[in-house]
């Protein structure tokens, strides 16, 4: 794997060892990206399900002034960590090994709010819809705010989540990518 763009670009990203972890393909990388950037003007971004910590470290590249990578999996935060280190973006990164449930709580606790939340959790453990209301439950996502959910192509997700609506659904061969934006208040 590598960074696509940014002042990271062609970088080396190293992946997690073993088949315990499915990492995003470059191609629906780009695509993602290409979608909601493709660059930043800074801004925080968390990444549930981190695995090699490849999309936070794309979004930092990109020009995202924080990016806070957790996985519960010992092995993945420890390739996380590799990866930050090499990459010399220890300053924009926090690294942390929790559940999902236990990560959204310290990030409240931490009175955290992000442009962008990134769910790609194994593709037989979702449970992407309870996590997006105890998101907006926690006030874990800024104004306009993105929660991005990669998924199978087959799973369906209500158009509207607590105060999150469906922007928009692509799909890469067996992978789906379902937008999600902060409803605004009228």
């Amino acid at each position: 794997m590598r960074v696509v763009a940014g002042t990271l670009r062609s970088r080396k990203i190293e992946a997690v060892e073993g088949m315990d972890t499915r990492p995003t393909a470059d191609k629906v990388k780009e695509a993602v990206f290409s979608r909601i950037g493709p660059y930043f003007q800074g801004g925080e971004m968390l990444d549930v399900y981190s695995g090699s910590g490849n999309i936070g470290i794309e979004a930092i590249s990109r020009g995202m002034d924080h990016a806070w990578l957790n996985d519960m999996s010992p092995a993945a935060a420890k390739t996380i960590k590799r990866n930050v280190v090499n990459l010399k973006i220890e300053e924009q990164t926090k690294i942390t090994q929790l559940s999902a449930e236990a990560l959204l709580k310290a990030c409240a606790q931490a009175n955290k709010q992000f442009d962008l939340i990134y769910l790609d959790p194994p593709y037989a453990k979702q449970q992407n819809e309870a996590l997006i209301s105890q998101i907006c439950a926690l006030s874990l996502i800024k104004p306009d705010g993105l929660i991005i959910i990669e998924s199978r192509k087959e799973d369906e997700f209500a158009e509207q989540i607590s105060d999150m609506e469906l922007e928009k659904m692509a799909y890469y061969g067996i992978t789906k990518i379902s937008y999600y934006r902060r409803e605004t208040i009228k």
